[in-house]
């Protein structure tokens, strides 16, 4: 007997037979539904056997036979009326399972996300792609018309999305491209360590969505629900449905707050922020220029997550002003690193190292965030050091920098473009999905082993533009991207050390040693941050300004 957990409610079989109805009841069961008719099999035992056994056992149980292939809008109703009618936990069973999950996944549709439901059944080993359309469409069968059908679709309206529409049409004109995306705010990610740091203003970061979509893209705002790459389609939330020929998915990651315990009740206060929202880097701000004595610490989580330098970032710019304001002094500092080392490329450690010990601060290697009380000014770290059993630390805090964990969003990770980590499986050169031809993504979502940063998106829309395009004339990709990535490290104000890297941590400076040395700090750096970069951003990346990003070609064989 094969039990597969879907939630604290309901749980699905394959086949149960009357002698295993007693240790269902013994497992703490307390009604069954069966979903498979008689005689579909020889060595099937008929309803009647099974209901006899379940009433010796005290389950209360019903019967809903399906056929296989052929669950109605009505089965489905029937289930979940079922499931409410019933005590629970229940458990459902037909000939494998799979029927049984997905008259769940149908009855669940107005109750939970689409992403929740494919999650939940994922885990318990049913696949329901195959229902996908009638879950967004509330349970029930939608019709298979496409809503609207496009050349190209783009998922996704950030950095990566809008820069890779822009190259497109700037290759060929065209196009018919649509970018799927819900926000109605736009906003530069880059600029808020500067906001936290004091020097930027929040406003400056953000533009409305719509007067950045490119001249004669068509910007359909709504949020993705679901992929149907065998069809060609992308499901929207309402099961709308929207046809492509070729897809680029750029929808950027998810900031996971609610897997470090505490942490969403007392954000935006009681002296915890986040340069990662836009809303909370005027906080840190706020507290940094406002601390004169006590605790402050930095988190970092374990990778991959959005511009890895930026939970030090926060500290040095912190450290400086403590410093110019006289206070660093009265002021303890640490770093709780969940990874094992400062930055993953050990050319610009050494510089980074001494600002470390400029501002006193405390490396603490292999310590991720576990749980938060913000009221109690405490945080709790679980330090996994190699090799050893792992322990639980609770450290006191007057302020406390948070780094949240980062996932790929959900309706990502359970659709069939994902990989077992839940990040769009592409070709790390080509940005190509390994499974389905006519797809390709960019930025944070997709699995390549680069840096998450918007240095690296920038260089790689013009490879996928190329590659799209290339796709489109019949030929074979004739731009690689070479895992370009730049982390603009703020060590103090007026000072940046520019890291600028690929795969594999072989360096890619983008300038002359002689005028901008990335393993030291510099001060033309920090002009190109602050001055140069945010309308390099605006009117460069976004408008398919290819500025210092010219495609590396491949090489013939």
């Amino acid at each position: 007997m094969e039990i597969k957990t879907i939630n604290a409610e309901i749980s699905v079989a394959p086949q149960i037979t009357p002698d295993e109805v007693q240790k269902l009841a013994d497992q703490g069961f307390r009604a069954l539904i069966c979903n498979r008719p008689d005689g579909e099999a020889a060595d099937q035992p008929n309803f009647s056997e099974i209901e006899a056994a379940a009433k010796k056992a005290g389950l209360e149980i019903r019967n809903l036979p399906i056929v296989s292939g052929k669950v109605s809008d009505q089965d489905a109703a029937d289930f979940g009326a079922a499931m409410q009618e019933l005590p629970r936990p229940i458990l459902a069973y037909c000939r494998t399972g799979t029927r049984s999950a997905t008259l769940w996944s149908l009855s669940q549709a107005n109750r939970m996300s689409v992403a929740d439901i494919l999650a939940a059944t994922k885990a318990a080993g049913y696949d329901m792609g195959g229902v996908v359309r009638r879950i967004a469409n509330g349970g029930k069968t939608p019709t298979d018309r496409a809503d609207a059908s496009y050349d190209i679709v783009i998922v996704g309206g950030g950095a990566a999305g809008l820069a890779v529409a822009a190259s497109l049409k700037s290759r060929k004109s065209s196009l018919d491209i649509a970018v799927i995306d819900p926000a109605d705010i736009h906003y530069y990610q880059p600029g808020w360590t500067m906001v936290g740091g004091g020097i930027f203003e929040a406003s400056d970061t953000a533009k409305t969505m719509g007067g950045l979509i490119p001249r004669g893209v068509t910007w359909i705002k709504s949020a993705v629900a679901a992929f149907e790459p065998k069809d060609d389609s992308v499901i929207l939330d309402g099961c709308r449905v929207v046809k492509y020929k070729r897809l680029i998915v750029a929808p950027g990651l998810k900031l996971a707050w609610d897997r470090v315990e505490g942490l969403e009740a007392t954000l935006g206060k009681n002296g915890v922020t986040s340069n990662y929202r836009y809303d909370l880097a005027p906080y840190t701000w706020n507290l940094v220029k406002n601390m004169k004595e006590g605790r402050a610490i930095f988190t970092q989580p374990p990778m991959p997550i959005k511009c890895a330098g930026a939970p030090q970032k926060a500290m040095y710019l912190s450290g400086d002003h403590w410093t110019r304001a006289g206070v660093l002094k009265d002021i303890s500092i640490d770093f709780m690193n969940a990874g094992g080392v400062l930055f993953g490329v050990k050319d610009y450690v050494p510089a980074l190292e001494g600002y470390v010990q400029k501002y006193g601060a405390n490396l603490n290697f292999f310590h991720n965030l576990k749980a938060i009380d913000g009221e109690a000014k405490k945080a709790w770290f679980t330090v996994a050091k190699p090799d050893t059993t792992p322990t639980e630390v609770e450290v006191e805090f007057d302020m406390i920098h948070v780094v949240p964990p980062q996932i790929a969003p959900d309706f990502i990770r359970v659709s069939p473009l994902a990989d077992a980590a839940g990040w769009v499986d592409v070709d790390q050169a080509t940005l190509r999905h390994k499974t389905y031809d006519n797809i390709w993504s960019l930025g944070d979502v997709m699995n390549a082993p680069n840096a998450k940063t918007a240095a690296a998106a920038r260089m790689q829309a013009p490879v996928v533009a190329q590659n799209v395009v290339d796709d489109i004339n019949g030929r074979s990709a004739t731009a690689q991207y070479n895992g370009y990535g730049s982390c603009p490290l703020t060590v103090e104000r007026g000072k940046i050390v520019l890291a600028e890297f690929g795969y594999g941590g072989a360096l890619l400076p983008s300038f002359p040693k002689l005028l901008i040395d990335g393993t030291k700090p510099s001060r033309l750096a920090w002009w190109l941050k602050e001055s140069f970069l945010p309308p390099f951003y605006w009117k460069g990346m976004l408008k398919g300004r290819e500025w210092m990003v010219k495609p590396e070609k491949i090489s013939a064989s």
